[in-house]
């Protein structure tokens, strides 16, 4: 935290404008070493010359912005040169910098590391950025941005606020039993503690629609060898991302295509014709496509949803296709409408040609309608996007069922302060001052 950082801020490359950003104790006085600038006007634009603090060579015309601490992004003085984007211009400013000292280039997310450290922002609020630099839909962009506005954050600590008061309340029975508290301070508590986990257990139980949404909705094609998985997912993806072949197990391997599809991010699997009852280890010729048909059985199980597909011109339903519709979130579809139809079905399902395009938008409507249903309404409460969140609070809820059958004070203390951790460790805040000035405002310990 005592180094002056400073790297690239925007994507490396030849662009319009290039933006270097510098942060730290020293940020105002490398401004000064490069421009000149006598009296630094902070939040105001201004184009400046800029020269190489040992050769005088000149840099560049830059736009800079200063920012003096705390008011900026990290909470220390910041200058930012917005400068002309050719590689040349950036290396030279870079290069000047370097030669600065107390100067270093910034490690990965050490702008954003800053701002948790001082204060600026807390741990969700900084996932969220990251989740925004990476969003490729639009409902991940809203998803991050509603994130980065605090809206998680407020659901925690508030959360927070509460379990901490009901800790203090029984601190103060331990540590004051001298001192006029309220009477029987832990009945007092129970109910507000089964209404806190209530309200967790709702929250978790959400069908990992924010992790999901964060991570992309995997959708796997299932079916039998020439169903025409592989010329759906070339379809959907719009080129050629899977080998497409009449001889049977052309497809080995599960191949993965990452699209958008009703805004939604999606990752496509086309997997290997199911046939695992022809599955031989002991052949050499077999044994790679054995392992395919073993994955795909796998990507099925694990799918968030699963397209079933059928050769339309095959005379009997494929009994391995048949078995996987039993999962939910399965949609079923008979491919090559266009030809004799000789497969029948006892659900009537959708009946599609990938080769003339027959119904694909159809499909997509009942993708993007089951996607939905998966996500939930965007004017739902805020949703987990992060595996360690989900599973801090299933530590504290662990907490609280112990602390509710604990046989000793001492133990309910004990087991409401693990639970006030684990929901600091969400949001990276965890101040034992909150407790203390609970204690010693609300019961005016010692007067």
């Amino acid at each position: 935290m005592s180094d002056t950082i400073y790297a690239l801020a925007s994507a490396r490359g030849r662009a319009g404008v290039a933006v270097i950003r510098v942060s730290g104790s020293r940020a105002l006085d490398s401004l000064k070493m490069l421009t000149n600038l006598r009296e630094v006007k902070y939040r105001h634009a201004c184009l400046l010359e800029l020269k190489h603090n040992v050769s005088r060579e000149t840099l560049d015309n830059a736009l800079v912005l200063a920012f003096k601490s705390p008011n900026s992004y990290t909470g220390e003085d910041v200058v930012e040169y917005h400068l002309h984007g050719g590689i040349a211009v950036i290396d030279g400013v870079m290069d000047a910098l370097s030669n600065i000292d107390g100067h270093r280039m910034a490690q990965a997310g050490e702008f954003t590391r800053r701002a948790f450290e001082n204060g600026k922002m807390d741990l969700t609020e900084a996932e969220a950025i990251a989740d925004l630099i990476h969003a490729e839909t639009e409902a991940q962009k809203s998803q991050a941005l509603s994130q980065m506005s605090g809206s998680l954050a407020n659901i925690y600590n508030d959360w927070a606020v509460r379990l901490t008061k009901i800790l203090a309340y029984v601190e103060a029975e331990l540590e004051f039993p001298d001192e006029d508290l309220p009477d029987e301070i832990l009945p007092r508590i129970t109910p507000q503690i089964d209404a806190l986990k209530a309200e967790i257990d709702a929250h978790l139980n959400d069908n990992r629609r924010g992790e999901r949404l964060r991570n992309g909705i995997h959708v796997a094609i299932i079916g039998a060898p020439n169903a025409g998985k592989s010329s759906l997912v070339n379809a959907l993806v719009q080129r050629d991302v899977a080998i497409v072949s009449s001889v049977a197990g052309t497809t080995r391997d599960v191949i993965e295509a990452h699209l958008d599809i009703g805004g939604y991010p999606v990752i496509l699997s086309d997997t290997a014709g199911l046939r695992p009852d022809q599955i031989d280890d002991n052949n050499a010729q077999d044994i790679i496509e054995s392992e395919g048909i073993r994955r795909a059985l796998k990507i099925a199980n694990d799918a968030d949803i699963r397209v079933i597909l059928y050769d339309g011109t095959s005379k009997e339903l494929d009994k391995h296709s048949l078995a996987l519709e039993e999962h939910e979130n399965t949609i079923t579809l008979i491919n090559k409408s266009d030809q004799e139809v000789k497969l029948q079905h006892p659900s009537n399902p959708l009946r599609i040609s990938v080769t003339k395009n027959d119904n694909i938008s159809e499909f997509l409507e009942e993708l993007t309608a089951m996607i939905d249903a998966l996500i939930g309404k965007k004017s739902e409460a805020p949703a987990l996007t992060r595996k360690r969140h989900r599973e801090a609070l299933l530590d504290c809820n662990c907490s609280l069922d112990r602390c509710l059958n604990a046989p000793l004070p001492e133990l309910t203390a004990e087991d409401l302060r693990l639970a006030v951790r684990h929901l600091g460790r969400i949001t990276g805040r965890v101040d034992v001052e909150d407790l203390l000035d609970v204690v010693f405002r609300d019961f005016c310990i010692g007067k």
